[in-house]
């Protein structure tokens, strides 16, 4: 038996990852467990987590890797500052501390994060061959192409390359300063939303805007080449030697200061949005096809940060040559720890590999799971009133009809996904058809911006006939965009809908599933197939029998400004502050109306209060 342990820390979302002979066992972030939004620290709990999930010690570990390279990164740190002295001082002064204190010194750290128990090797990955190891090796393709994008590695920003077999080579890189990840997290902060983590936000609000800045972008802050290649005016940004992203010059560029965060959002945000997911679209686009002209290959796959982005990545599968595209479903800094593992076990064990035309990331719940006696105990311990279902069957029919009746339904079941996305275990869901449902989820249960749009999952079965994919495709880890089907969206929306601007839209009923439609008629897809959650498949089987409808609303089981929930105690708890009606943890199902102890809104407030809001 061979164990190798895979982590990613002190950067963005610190993760640990666990492969034992080729096979992943477990895969968790630090803020589920640690309940502070892309921790960074050391990860200790994730650590713990998949040595415990294993059933194995410190010193059954044959190796331990790392996401990247430190010395390569504080070298490109150093000459970064170097060139920009005195101006980056502040910048400097700040990064220091943390460096010198645990970022040079990963082995020590790594050791105690391992109770001095672990006497092996430590290896040490790029960060971006990190990246396309967790992209390829997972991936269902014997041979494919590889992109990863992201803000910045070591060096590199963006790579490709190609994987064969057991191998990952990447060929070609644009370096540092010149990143796609973060000339979008420049409009990010420029549009009043926090860098590394509303960039999403961005991207969603991008569609009730015109991209009426994108030739400013293009023509001022780029030099755009045919094969996706470019270099930016470094005059116009501050990330290389300041505390912010943007300088003067940009906000005289685009006619303002940054907006101040949870201030009003204006018609010019929406724009700006628009604007610069227009021109990452087409970057990425240029990107890929000039991937597919080098290497000829019909498969694509991705990771890194911007692989992230859905709309994106749907222009690449519909518009680009690539037949086929899959992406890691952590593809940000939190997948370099199983990238690590991965590359250690193909790459440098040369251990052989075997795709089965399925990819082996096991639908990426990873993450702990708890028993029905676990659940049971809890609940007796909160005094929660709950009905227990002898049967999946008996629970999947009742909460069906639950949701029918357009209640908001928790639902928490089965192992924890691994990524940004939840994927059916702990996820919010809701009923597509509604037209309040999007509101009334944005402003009552996750307490965000109510232009956000959520993301439909659908019975693989019946993708093609609700949304413009083909039959039987799968987008099982929410990482797509596809346009809503032309023949369920409203015909009668007219000039009113097209003349309408910014929020407006949301007024209109857009298709016969609102909820999930977003202002543009698209939507990021996610199917469900009786492999990877054959509980969610059920319960949306049941839904279909009872409504005709395949398609329910999922979007993560947290509030705005905390991560996932990660326990059953987790998900009680925001059972009880928010507005959802119904929470199912395993086979208990557990009705707010039911409930001896209510939440007033003080209570509400003080719970919001602990979470920075992003």
């Amino acid at each position: 038996m061979t164990a190798i342990l895979g982590i990613s820390a002190f950067y963005h979302d610190s993760a640990a990852a666990l492969v034992v002979d080729g096979k992943i066992i477990a895969a968790a972030q630090e803020e589920r467990f640690t309940r502070v939004k892309h921790d960074y620290r050391f990860p200790q709990n994730a650590v713990d987590y998949c040595l415990r999930e294993a059933g194995l010690s410190p010193e059954d570990l044959d190796y331990v890797g790392f996401y990247d390279k430190p010395f390569t990164k504080f070298e490109r740190l150093i000459e970064t500052y170097l060139n920009f002295v005195p101006a980056g001082y502040r910048s400097f002064r700040q990064a220091m501390p943390l460096w010198l204190k645990e970022k040079l010194h990963l082995p020590r750290e790594m050791r105690k994060g391992l109770h001095s128990r672990y006497r092996g090797r430590f290896v040490f990955t790029d960060h971006h061959e990190s990246h396309a190891a967790s992209a390829f090796f997972p991936s269902p393709f014997d041979e494919a192409a590889i992109i990863t994008f992201d803000g910045v590695g070591e060096w590199s920003t963006t790579c490709y390359g190609r994987g064969e077999g057991n191998r990952i080579a990447l060929d070609q890189e644009l370096r540092f300063p010149h990143s796609l990840g973060l000339l979008y997290s420049a409009f990010t902060y420029y549009t009043g939303f926090r860098v590394n983590s509303g960039e999403y936000k961005v991207m969603g609000l991008a569609p009730y805007g015109r991209p009426i800045f994108a030739d400013r972008i293009r023509e001022q802050l780029l030099d755009l080449k045919e094969d996706g290649s470019f270099r930016m005016d470094m005059s116009y940004f501050n990330y290389c030697q300041g505390l912010t992203m943007t300088n003067d010059k940009f906000h005289r560029l685009f006619e303002g200061p940054p907006r101040q965060p949870e201030s009003e959002l204006t018609q010019r945000d929406m724009d700006l949005a628009a604007s610069v997911q227009a021109v990452t679209e087409e970057v990425m686009l240029k990107t890929a096809c000039h991937v597919h002209e080098v290497t000829g290959l019909k498969n694509l796959v991705m990771a890194g940060g911007v692989a992230l982005n859905c709309v994106g990545n749907g222009v690449i599968l519909r518009e680009s040559p690539f037949e086929n595209v899959w992406i890691q479903p952590a593809a940000g800094d939190a997948g370099g720890a199983l990238g690590t593992a991965l590359f250690i076990w193909y790459q440098l064990l040369d251990k052989p590999r075997d795709p089965s035309g399925k990819d082996s990331q096991r639908g990426s719940r990873l993450g702990p799971e708890f028993s029905d006696a676990e659940i049971a105990a809890f609940l007796k311990q909160e005094g929660a009133e709950a009905t227990h279902f002898e049967t999946d069957d008996e629970m999947c029919d009742y909460v069906s009809k639950l949701i029918a009746d357009e209640n908001v339904v928790g639902w928490f079941h089965g192992r924890m996904e691994f990524g940004p996305r939840a994927l059916g275990s702990r996820s919010i869901i809701g009923d597509a058809r509604s037209p309040k449902m999007q509101q009334v989820m944005n402003l009552k249960i996750k307490f965000r911006e109510s232009f956000r749009p959520f993301a439909p999952i659908v019975l693989q079965e019946h993708v093609h006939e609700y949304f413009e994919m083909r039959e039987g495709e799968e987008s099982p880890y929410m990482l797509m965009v596809a346009p809503v089907h032309e023949q369920i969206r409203n015909q009668e929306l007219g000039e009113d809908y097209e003349q309408a601007f910014g929020i407006d839209k949301l007024n209109y009923c857009r298709s016969s599933i609102p909820a999930v439609t977003h202002v543009d008629h698209s939507a990021r897809v996610q199917t469900v197939d009786k492999e990877r959650n054959l509980l969610l498949h059920q319960l949306m089987t049941k839904f279909y029998d009872q409504t005709g409808c395949p398609v329910l609303i999922n979007t993560s089981f947290n509030v705005r400004g905390e991560p996932i929930v990660c326990t059953p105690e987790d998900a009680y708890r925001c059972f009880l502050m928010t507005g959802m009606d119904v929470l199912v943890l395993g086979r208990h199902v557990i009705e707010k109306k039911n409930q001896v102890h209510q939440i007033d809104e003080s209570e509400q407030q003080e719970h919001l209060s602990q979470f920075q809001l992003d």
